[in-house]
């Protein structure tokens, strides 16, 4: 299995991840969501990664640049949607995309990472919930605990709070 970029051409392949991976409508959206941020310029760019294994996408993630009011000179990003095949999970997939992409921005000099999931989850790979209180999201959240960021490169945010915002995929309330 090797990580590698997501193409255009997986489009159908992200799709049918997120249809399987979530349940009822949500793999629906949340697949749409992949795509959308798949084709979407953004700058700086977008990191959408695959795990593939002999032509077969078996997990994918996606890390979109987030701007913070105030500190343009800080480069953020936010880590959704991450998916793994039913049948792949329990194999470390996820956590493989999520330590590729933690590596790839680091080394470019991303400063931080925002995700909002499962601290549980989330957690094992630095992820911290009481750090992210100071980052405002772009909607109210329906599970607050689940708001969490990690610092990848130092940088020095002033301010109690500041407020992010999002690329035009995930400027959506339904995902937050």
């Amino acid at each position: 299995m090797d990580i590698r970029p997501a193409r255009q051409n997986d489009t159908p392949a992200l799709q049918n991840l997120y249809d399987e991976a979530f349940p009822d409508n949500e793999g629906g959206m949340v697949g749409r969501l992949a795509v959308s941020l798949l084709s979407e310029k953004t700058n700086p760019t977008t990191e959408s990664l695959v795990m593939d294994d002999a032509g077969v996408v078996k997990g994918h993630i996606a890390f979109s640049p987030v701007s913070i009011t105030g500190h343009e000179d800080v480069r953020a990003y936010i880590l959704s949607p991450l998916a793994v095949r039913s049948d792949c999970q329990g194999q470390g997939i996820g956590s493989a995309l999520i330590d590729y992409g933690k590596r790839l921005l680091s080394k470019d000099g991303a400063h931080i990472i925002l995700v909002y999931g499962d601290p549980a989850y989330y957690g094992r790979f630095g992820f911290d919930a009481e750090a992210a209180s100071r980052f405002i999201p772009p909607y109210p959240l329906g599970y607050p605990f689940g708001w969490q960021t990690l610092e990848l490169n130092r940088c020095e945010i002033r301010g109690d709070t500041v407020e992010i915002e999002c690329v035009a995929s995930l400027n959506n309330a339904g995902y937050w």
